[in-house]
Parts: C-alpha cells; sequence; structure tokens
C-alpha cells in the first residue's frame, strides 16, 4: 500500500514558494521600471547610459548571491539570512520611491545598492531551503523545483501589472512603493510560520534535513570535484542565455517603447505590461513540462540535452524578433505586438529547459556543505550575463536593429551545439546525476 504522506510535498515548500512570489514581486517591480525611470526627466539618463547601467545592475544583483550563501553557509544561517535581504529590498524601494524628496541620483543609487544586497542574502538561501526539505534520492524534488518555478514567475507576472501601471500611469514613486509593500507582506508571513513549517531547517550554517541533524563535513571527494565542473560548465553556458533572456527589461523594451502598436481596442496598454508575458507563459507552460519530463519517463532528455535545447529555442526565439525588426525598418511604422509575444513564447520554451533544471541540478550536484554558496554560483551566469547583456544592449539604435537581434540568434544556435558536443563529457562528471 502507498503511503500518501510521503507522496505529498511539504507544507514548508508551499511557505517558501509564496515568499519567494513576493521577493519576485519585488524585485521585478523594480526592473519592470527602472529604464523607463532612468529615461523620464525625473533622472534624465540618455539611452545608452540607461541601457549599461540596468545591465550593471542584472549583473551585480545575480552575483551577490555567491556572498549571501556564503555568509549563511558558514557564519549567519539560512533564515536569519532571508529575513535580513528582505528588509534591505524593502528599504530599497522606499528610498528609491523617496526622489521627490531627495536628490534623485541618490535615492536611486542607494536605493539600488540595498535591492542589490538585499536581493544576494534572500535568494540563494530561500532556494537552498527548498533543496533543503527532501532527503539526496527523494523522487519529489524536481516537481517541487517546479512548483517552486511557478511562484517565482506568478511575482514576475503581477509586478509589471501593478508596478507598471502606478509608476506609468500615475508616478514612478508608487510603482515603487508597491513593490516594497508586496515584499513586506512576504516578510511578516516568513516571520509568522517559519518556525511551525521548516522546525529545525535553516536555523544554522550548517545544512541540515528534515530530522535537524546536521550534514556531516568532510574532504571534497573526487566525485564531488568532478560534479562541480559540471555546475561551473553549466554556469558558464547560462551567461549567453541570460545576457540575452534579460533583454526583455533593456533593448526590447525600448523595441516595445518605440517600434511597437501597444494600443488595444483603443486603450494604450502601458509598455510595461508586456514584461508580463514571459512569467505568464511560464505558468502556462511549466505543468506541460513536468508532464512531458514525466510521460517521457526513461527517455527523458539530461540535463545537458536540456540545456541545449534551451540556448537552440532562445536562438530561434530572436530569429523571430530579427524577422520583426525588418519589418519595421521596412514600413518605418510600429509592428503588432504579435512579434514580441511570439519571442517571449519560445523564449519561455527555452527557459524552462534550463532554468528549473538548473536550479534542481545545483542541490542534487553542489556539495552539501557548500549548498547555499554553489546555487550563488549558479546565479553568477546571470552576473556575467547581465554585463555582457547591458553592453548589447547599449548598441541600440532604430537603424540597425536587424544586425542587433541577429547577434543573439546566431551566438545562442552556437552554444546549443557546443552544448550538444560536450554532452558526453558533463554526464560523465555528474556522476549518475540525471
Amino acid at each position: 500500500m502507498v503511503d500518501n504522506k510521503k507522496k505529498a510535498q511539504p507544507a514548508a515548500l508551499f511557505m517558501l514558494s509564496g515568499i519567494e512570489m513576493w521577493e519576485r514581486f519585488c524585485f521585478y517591480g523594480a526592473r519592470t521600471l527602472l529604464v523607463l525611470f532612468m529615461i523620464s526627466p525625473a533622472l534624465g539618463f540618455n539611452d545608452k547610459t540607461a541601457m549599461h547601467i540596468f545591465g550593471i545592475f542584472i549583473a551585480v544583483v545575480y552575483l551577490t548571491p555567491v556572498l549571501g550563501g556564503f555568509v549563511a553557509d558558514q557564519f549567519l544561517n539560512k533564515k536569519s539570512s532571508i529575513i535580513l535581504g528582505a528588509v534591505l529590498m524593502i528599504l530599497g524601494q522606499f528610498i528609491i520611491a523617496s526622489y521627490g524628496f531627495i536628490n534623485a541620483t541618490i535615492a536611486f543609487s542607494l536605493g539600488l545598492i540595498l535591492i542589490i544586497f538585499g536581493t544576494g542574502f534572500l535568494k540563494p538561501n530561500i532556494t537552498s531551503l527548498v533543496g533543503d526539505l527532501y532527503e539526496e534520492n527523494d523522487s519529489r524534488r524536481d516537481a517541487a523545483f517546479t512548483i517552486f518555478y511557478m511562484a517565482i514567475n506568478l511575482g514576475a507576472f503581477l509586478a509589471p501589472l501593478v508596478c507598471s501601471y502606478l509608476g506609468e500611469k500615475i508616478d514612478f514613486k508608487y510603482g515603487f512603493i508597491a513593490a516594497g509593500l508586496g515584499m513586506a507582506i512576504g516578510l511578516v508571513w516568513f516571520l509568522a510560520i517559519q518556525n511551525k513549517q521548516l522546525k529545525h531547517i535553516g536555523n544554522k550554517p550548517a545544512p541540515e534535513h528534515l530530522d535537524g541533524k546536521p550534514a556531516p563535513k568532510k574532504p571534497l571527494t573526487a566525485q564531488e570535484k568532478d560534479r562541480i565542473k559540471a555546475i561551473l560548465i553549466f554556469a558558464f553556458f547560462a551567461i549567453f542565455f541570460w545576457a540575452f533572456y534579460e533583454q526583455s527589461g533593456s533593448s526590447l523594451m525600448l523595441f516595445a517603447q518605440r517600434a511597437t502598436d501597444t494600443s488595444l481596442f483603443g486603450w494604450q496598454m502601458p509598455v510595461g505590461y508586456l514584461q508580463a508575458l514571459p512569467p505568464l507563459f511560464v505558468i502556462i507552460m511549466a505543468p506541460v513540462f513536468a508532464w512531458l519530463w514525466g510521460k517521457l519517463g526513461a527517455k527523458e532528455p539530461s540535463t545537458p540535452a536540456k540545456f541545449a535545447w534551451g540556448m537552440a529555442l532562445l536562438g530561434v526565439s530572436f530569429l523571430i524578433i530579427t524577422v520583426g525588426a525588418y519589418v519595421y525598418q521596412k514600413s518605418g511604422q510600429p509592428v503588432s505586438i504579435f512579434w514580441l509575444a511570439s519571442l517571449y513564447f519560445v523564449c519561455v520554451l527555452g527557459e524552462l529547459c534550463m532554468s528549473p533544471v538548473g536550479l534542481s541540478m545545483i542541490t542534487k550536484l553542489a556539495p552539501a556543505k557548500y549548498a547555499a554558496m554553489f546555487m550563488g554560483v549558479w546565479f553568477t551566469g546571470n552576473f556575467f550575463g547581465g554585463l555582457l547583456g547591458g553592453v548589447f544592449a547599449g548598441n541600440y539604435e532604430d537603424g540597425k536593429l536587424v544586425q542587433l537581434f541577429s547577434v543573439p540568434a546566431i551566438l545562442s544556435l552556437v552554444c546549443a551545439l557546443l552544448i550538444w558536443g560536450l554532452s558526453g563529457k558533463i554526464k560523465k562528471w555528474m556522476h549518475g546525476i540525471k
């Protein structure tokens, strides 16, 4: 007889997923408004400066998880790190919103710094805690990360709808305040029920399991070192994925503002609303992918194969927008939102082959005593991707959009071929982890 209790997901998973939803609401609330805020009269930056700042922000916000993970692993603990991160993010949003009362550049700079460090403490530790809910070979782990990933994207979906409307239609400060209030809701929720649902998990710097016993600390084995090599390979290719994926907040944002007809039945839609499409597509398609992987069973693609498909689909998505840019340049008229919607849909198919798979993969491959730190290492792909993406987006020119968007299309397809070529070696380093 099957024990249904063992098959059910722990209640703590849904609590952590809810907190992460609000963290993403907070982060994407700021992300959606940043470029538009920077080129507005409030700050008055030119396009290139705004693009570079956006790229640096996206980069650094994904570098600090290495610090946040290391501090939690070695000195603090995961629960305290999550609380600290949430407080910093809330303060950051509110300080940016104060630009009407203090110097706008100072408010903007200080607020971004606090959001960056807040994300660094919160994100790797809450993700790592999800992995800590399960024993090493627990079959529920991948399904848990699919649920967690859907919560991430629910927050990312809601943020543009709320914060873009408030920021673009009323005043930017209200968009940033709304983002901060979202994180405040998450923090209160976490403080209220963390001890009841997590029990001992996350109380000590050393990784723990459900029984509250710390994982033993031993020197790295040859197998663990091989698995670290696999992590680093995946993180390297993630750089290119996130460099081009994050164009949604920079070059693709300007394409939406300047080259896309965003009117619907006579209503001028806030440009930021288009950024709600990727997370909406994730919410719709994530259950389909979870069903597909389960349906394939033994024929399910390996992690390297999924990464290769992710890069290939990203390349196809930019081929689509390259055609859209060609139509715009030939006609000189704003194009249908069909082009951006199609890009985002195909891009999300690639994302679902990489991002939730990557989160689950880290919790399987990383040595237990460095679990949160290596989750931070995974996010360094976003760091270098943000830097590369910012430089790339800085080349945005209305007359050269076909050339601009063809670059990520070609590079993504080349990366896909390289991953397929290396897949045998990578699987060997993974030592049986799928």
